[in-house]
């Protein structure tokens, strides 16, 4: 008889390998492999769904039947190390990278990383947002004054239209052309109305937020976003932030 860690690991492999977990009990040994095959494929099953919700455009642009099978593929290699299922997914970008029956959709990948930074967004830590006289001294001391972002923040580069795919796909978009090889950049953030959103930024926004993500000060970021684009006003993109309270002080403190 196994250890009971040494069974849930047999049972864990079996469930994706096909081999019979050593210790199952039943009158005849047919029936077992045959019940076992029923538990693997809802397992399988479920599974796939979770991923499809995760990934809901991917979904979208392969098709169900496809991505069903693709999912079941992925499993093989990338199964839930947690009952939190919310944190699965993270390998599944590198995945569809390597994955030759998807090659002709070299944009795939960055949709499916877009995909997961708007799930940790909506799961990042909540952070009080920077009060406004914070905003003020912050614009008076722009040589050393620091704003950071929020926590739900992400910033993805991709030599690809990520954003406008992504959009392109939502349930109430209209049919527009899409030029896939156009490069975009993605802001993802969680606004104070609890909503996930994704704006594409133009080349100098992204090279400020990028900057105020790494901690630099204000006058600092604006030098970067005027280097990517001359006579860059970062005004617009802080006013965006403020607005949806991406804004935060360094020194706010642990998560509330």
């Amino acid at each position: 008889m196994l250890a009971h860690p040494d069974f849930i690991t047999a049972f864990r492999q079996g469930l994706f390998n096909g081999t019979l977990p050593p210790g199952l009990t039943v009158p005849a040994p047919d029936e077992a492999e045959r019940r076992f095959a029923v538990y693997r494929n809802n397992v399988a099953h479920s599974l796939g769904r979770a991923l499809a919700a995760r990934f809901p455009v991917i979904e979208r642009l392969v098709g169900p039947e496809f991505f069903a099978a693709m999912a079941r593929v992925y499993l093989g290699g990338d199964l839930p190390a947690s009952p939190l299922l919310f944190q699965w997914g993270d390998g599944f970008a590198g995945f569809l990278q390597g994955f030759p029956p998807v090659a002709g959709l070299p944009y795939l990948p960055d949709v499916a990383r877009l995909e997961f930074a708007r799930g940790r967004a909506w799961h990042a830590a909540d952070h009080p947002p920077a009060p406004p006289e914070a905003l003020a001294a912050a614009a008076a001391q722009a040589d050393t004054a620091r704003l950071a972002l929020h926590p739900s923040v992400a910033l993805l580069a991709s030599d690809f239209a990520v954003v406008s795919i992504w959009q392109a796909n939502q349930p109430d978009a209209l049919p527009a052309p899409i030029d896939a090889t156009q490069t975009e950049t993605a802001l993802i953030l969680r606004d104070r109305r609890d909503a996930v959103r994704v704006l594409a930024l133009p080349p100098g926004d992204a090279a400020f937020a990028r900057a105020l993500q790494s901690g630099a000060p204000l006058l600092i970021a604006a030098e970067s976003a005027a280097h990517a684009a001359p006579r860059h006003d970062p005004a617009r993109l802080l006013l965006c932030l403020m607005q949806a309270g991406a804004l935060i002080t360094p020194d706010t403190g642990e998560p509330r």
